[in-house]
C-alpha cells in the first residue's frame, strides 16, 4: 500500500516519486511530501508506524517524527485542507482494503 501511496502523493504534489523513495536526504519539498504521505499511511490506511517505516524505507522513529510534525502543522487551515484532500484521495483509492 505504501508504494501506491507514494505514487499518489508524488502525483498530487508534482514531485518525483523516485525522490520520495530515495534513501538519502532530499529537498525540503520532497521531505515534507514524504512526511505527509507517511502521516496519511498511518492515519488513513491504519498501518503501524513500523509498517509505514518499512514501506517508506525509513525507521519507525522517523515515521513518529513525521506524524508529529504534520499533526502540528495542521493548525494552519490551508495546510490542513491540503492534507485532508490527500486523506480523502487515499481513502477512496484504498476503500476496499479499509472496509473491514
Amino acid at each position: 500500500m505504501c508504494e501506491c501511496l507514494i505514487d499518489i502523493a508524488a502525483a498530487f504534489f508534482s514531485v518525483s516519486s523516485k525522490e520520495l523513495r530515495s534513501a538519502g536526504r532530499n529537498s525540503m519539498t520532497a521531505s515534507r511530501v514524504r512526511q505527509i504521505a507517511m502521516y496519511v499511511a498511518h492515519v488513513v490506511l491504519r498501518l503501524t508506524q513500523a509498517e509505514v517505516g518499512r514501506g517508506f524505507g525509513r525507521d519507525r522513529t522517523t515515521v513518529a517524527h513525521a506524524c508529529q510534525v504534520i499533526e502540528d502543522m495542521r493548525d494552519d487551515l490551508e495546510f490542513d485542507r491540503v492534507v485532508l484532500t490527500l486523506e480523502r484521495i487515499a481513502h477512496a483509492a484504498f476503500r476496499s482494503r479499509l472496509d473491514i
